[in-house]
């Protein structure tokens, strides 16, 4: 998400006033870091249930939707 000049602002004068703005709570760490670990084997462990076939098909899906968007 992309801020407009003014929440930035917003956020110069609440780090500048010692405030806690609305960005030092958005996410919990420890949330964050179980997340990733389950966002780096997600991949690997679909690739591993899928056969052959299927990983080719879903490839050739992929080839198709990138190929196809530069036509315009």
């Amino acid at each position: 998400m992309k801020k407009d000049i003014n929440q930035i602002a917003k956020s110069i004068v609440d780090r500048a006033t010692g405030q806690k703005s609305d960005e030092d709570s958005e996410k919990d760490p420890a949330a964050v870091s179980l997340g990733r670990r389950g966002g780096l084997k997600g991949g690997k462990a679909r690739a591993a249930k899928l056969s052959p076939e299927e990983r080719s098909a879903i490839a050739k899906k992929a080839a198709k939707a990138r190929w196809d968007k530069n036509k315009d």
